[in-house]
C-alpha cells in the first residue's frame, strides 16, 4: 500500500539556542567574504564557530556554490557549510537562491536539522527562506518510508543580528511548496475536481475573501468556450475558478492574476508523441502560481483588490474533443480557429484575461503559464519570460523578481510583427503560428493579449514553463514573484 504524507516542516526562529535544541544536523549558509570575516557566526556556540571557520577555509565557492561537512563529536552531530560566491551577474539575484537551494539539498539533510542563513541584506530573507523551502517537496508515494526532516530556520542581517521572519517570508514559503504539491500529484488525481477542492480549501476561512466556479455547460453560458472546447470530453468538466480578496479601500486598484490550469495535456487530437507527453502534469504551473499569490496576499493583507482566475482543463482525447478546423468562440466575441490542439493553454489564459479586463473590469492583468518550450529556448530553467504592454509594469515585474528570487527576463511587446503569424481564412485568428521560428514565446503572448486588447487595462503575461518544474518536480515558482509584483503596483 502506498502512502502519501509530507515529508518535512519548516520554522522559524530568532535564538540560537532554539534552533539548535534536538538538531542532529546544522548546515551553515554564508557567501565566502562572510565566512573570512566570521562575525555572523558569533549566534554559535564557540566549538561550532571554530569548526565552521575551519570548513570554510580549506572551501571554495566555484561558481555555483559549494558544501563540506563534519562530524561535530557533541551537539548536533553533523556540521555542513554551504560557501556561496560573492558576486552575481545583473541578471541574477542579489540574495542567491539557486545556489542557497543547491547546498540546501547536496547537504542531505533528514530528521531534526537546523539551517543559519547570513544574509547580505534583511530583504533576502523570503529568497532565501523560499530557496531552502524548495529542496524540501511535500509531495511523495512510496511502499518505503522515506526520512523526513523538520527544519528550524535562523537567518541572520549584516550585523550579525538575528531577523524575524515575517507574515510574508512564512506565507511565501508554505504557499510556494503548495503549488509545488499541487504540480506533483499524479494527474489521474490531480483533475480540475482535485484542484478546485484543494484551492478552495487553502482559501478556507481567509478574511475579505468570495469565491465562485463556473462548471461544464455553465462556461458556455458565461462565453467562456474557449475553456469549455478545451476540457469538454475529460471525464472531469473544465471550470473556471475565480475568488477575489477586497480590503475594502476607495482607491484601491483592482489586480487579476490568471493561471492556466491545464491538469494533464496529452495534446489532444494532436496528440504529443515521442515522450513528449512525459511530465505533462505540471501544465497547471501556472495556476498553481496565482493560487498561491493569491493566499499570501489574502492572508498578509494588501492594499488592492485582487482576483484570481484558475482555468482548469484537461486536455483529454475523446469523441467530443475540440478538433483541428473547429472555430471557437471566445469570451472576447473573437473567433479562433482550431490549428493545433497542443496549443491549448493559450485559449484557456485569452478566456480568462477577457474575464478579468471586461467583466471583472480589472485594472492589471497579470498571467502566468507553462505556456511554451520556446521559453526554456529564450530564457532557459532559472528565467521565466515575461511579455507585457505597459514598460513601467514590466519593469516592475524585472524588480520583483530580482527581490523575490523568482527571476524573469523581458521578451518583446510587438503586435505588428506577430499577429500576421495567427492569419485565418474563416475566423479571426487560428491558435498556432505559422512560423515557428519567429518569437514563437512572443507569438503566444501575443496571442493571449489579442483577447484584451481593446479594454484599457495594462496586462503582463509570465511564461514559466522552465523554472515551473525542473529536475521532474514542481517549484512553487510564481508564487513569491506575482505576490511581490502586486505589492509593489
Amino acid at each position: 500500500m502506498h502512502t502519501l504524507r509530507p515529508m518535512s516542516r519548516i520554522t522559524y526562529t530568532k535564538s540560537a539556542k532554539t534552533l539548535l535544541k534536538g538538531a542532529a544536523h546544522l548546515l551553515v549558509i554564508a557567501p565566502a567574504k562572510a565566512f573570512e570575516d566570521g562575525s555572523f557566526l558569533q549566534v554559535l556556540p564557540e566549538d561550532l564557530m571554530r569548526l565552521a571557520l575551519d570548513l570554510a577555509s580549506d572551501t571554495k565557492p566555484g561558481r555555483t556554490g559549494s558544501t563540506a561537512s563534519t562530524l561535530t563529536g557533541s551537539d548536533p552531530r553533523r556540521l555542513t557549510i554551504g560557501v556561496l560566491p560573492d558576486e552575481v551577474s545583473r541578471h541574477n539575484a542579489a540574495s542567491r537562491p539557486a545556489w542557497v537551494n543547491g547546498v540546501t539539498a547536496r547537504a542531505g539533510l533528514s530528521g531534526r536539522c537546523a539551517v543559519l542563513l547570513a544574509l547580505d541584506d534583511p530583504e533576502h530573507y523570503t529568497a532565501a527562506a523560499n530557496a531552502v523551502g524548495r529542496a524540501f517537496p511535500l509531495f511523495h508515494q512510496t511502499k518505503v518510508k522515506k526520512k523526513g526532516a523538520d527544519i528550524s530556520i535562523l537567518a541572520v542581517g549584516p550585523d550579525g543580528e538575528a531577523l524575524s521572519a515575517s507574515a510574508s517570508v512564512k506565507e511565501t514559503v508554505t504557499a510556494a511548496r503548495e503549488a509545488a504539491r499541487l504540480v506533483d500529484i499524479p494527474p489521474t488525481d490531480m483533475n480540475p475536481k482535485r484542484m478546485q477542492a484543494d484551492a478552495w480549501k487553502a482559501l478556507t476561512g481567509i478574511p475579505k475573501v468570495r469565491k465562485r466556479a463556473i462548471i461544464g455547460s455553465a462556461l458556455l453560458d458565461a462565453k467562456l468556450g474557449g475553456v469549455h472546447g478545451v476540457g469538454r470530453t475529460a471525464l472531469d468538466a473544465p471550470r473556471v475558478l475565480i475568488a477575489t480578496y477586497d480590503p475594502g479601500k476607495k482607491r484601491a486598484k483592482h489586480i487579476a492574476l490568471v493561471g492556466k490550469g491545464v491538469t494533464y495535456d496529452t495534446g489532444g487530437l494532436n496528440i504529443k508523441t515521442g515522450g513528449h507527453m512525459s511530465t505533462m502534469k505540471s501544465d497547471m504551473g501556472g495556476a498553481a502560481a496565482v493560487l498561491g499569490a493569491f493566499r499570501v496576499l489574502a492572508t498578509t493583507g494588501c492594499k488592492h483588490k485582487v482576483t484570481v482566475i484558475a482555468c482548469l482543463a484537461e486536455n483529454a482525447i475523446g469523441p467530443s474533443a475540440y478538433k483541428p478546423d473547429d472555430v471557437l468562440t471566445m469570451h472576447s466575441g473573437l473567433t479562433v480557429e482550431v490549428n493545433n490542439t497542443d496549443a491549448e493553454g493559450r485559449i484557456l489564459l485569452a478566456d480568462g484575461v477577457s474575464l478579468a479586463a471586461r467583466k471583472l473590469g480589472a485594472d492589471i492583468v497579470i498571467d502566468a503559464a507553462t505556456l511554451t518550450g520556446a521559453q526554456l529556448i529564450a530564457t532557459g530553467r532559472n528565467h521565466a519570460a515575461i511579455v507585457s504592454n505597459d514598460a513601467d509594469l514590466e519593469a516592475t515585474v524585472v524588480a520583483a523578481g530580482q527581490a523575490s528570487g523568482d527571476l524573469v527576463h523581458p521578451l518583446p511587446f510587438a503586435p505588428e510583427f506577430y499577429k500576421g503569424e495567427f492569419s485565418s481564412a474563416i475566423a479571426d485568428m487560428r491558435n498556432s503560428v505559422s512560423d515557428r521560428m519567429n518569437a514563437q514565446a512572443s507569438c503566444a503572448a501575443q496571442f493571449v493579449y489579442w483577447h484584451m486588447e481593446d479594454t484599457d487595462a495594462k496586462w503582463c503575461h509570465v511564461d514559466l514553463a522552465g523554472p515551473a518544474f525542473p529536475k521532474k518536480r514542481g517549484s512553487g515558482y510564481g508564487v513569491a514573484l506575482l505576490a511581490e509584483t502586486v505589492r509593489r503596483l
